[in-house]
């Protein structure tokens, strides 16, 4: 006998998947939009330009207690009147925060996006940039961490995705 549900049989699946097309144009849209930390850090650590800048959007304290090297520092509630004079507007964005807990990074995103710019959010923020090992800068000088296994199990910057 087959049962039938008067509603979905588990919380997953009580709205039902996008379709095929549908799914495939929001995570589209998504990876148009965010970078992975991984990623940055290869994009970063190659030879040659990486196509775009890195901007850490939190405060000066934040900034100085550890950072990405080579970021640009501005503060969000700056991005209106000193953006045209730290970026270039040819050249796409990677904006970061704290990490996931933080939307400083989304602000600073949409802040950039509606001056002009192209702008692409980092996942995970400084947070996971610490996580995976990248090394990063404080106003001490330049600091690694081993990478928490949770977050780079397999090869140093390898999700495995």
């Amino acid at each position: 006998m087959t049962e039938t549900y008067a509603t979905a049989p588990n919380p997953v699946l009580r709205v039902a998947p996008a379709a095929p097309a549908d799914a495939a144009a929001h995570f589209r849209a998504s990876l148009a939009r965010h970078a992975d930390v991984s990623d940055v850090a290869a994009a970063l650590g190659a030879d040659g330009d990486p196509g775009f800048v890195v901007l850490d959007s939190r405060s000066t304290a934040s900034w100085d207690q550890g950072h990405i090297p080579g970021a640009v520092h501005l503060p969000t509630a700056l991005i209106p009147e000193q953006a045209d004079r730290l970026l270039d507007r040819d050249v796409p964005v990677v904006t970061y925060c704290w990490g996931p807990g933080c939307n400083g990074a989304t602000r600073a995103a949409l802040a950039l996006s509606e001056l002009g710019y192209r702008v692409k959010e980092m996942l995970g923020g400084f947070e996971y940039w610490v996580r995976e090992g990248f090394e990063f800068e404080t106003w001490q000088g330049r600091e690694r961490r081993m990478p928490d296994p949770l977050t780079a199990p397999a090869q140093h910057g390898d999700c495995g995705c």
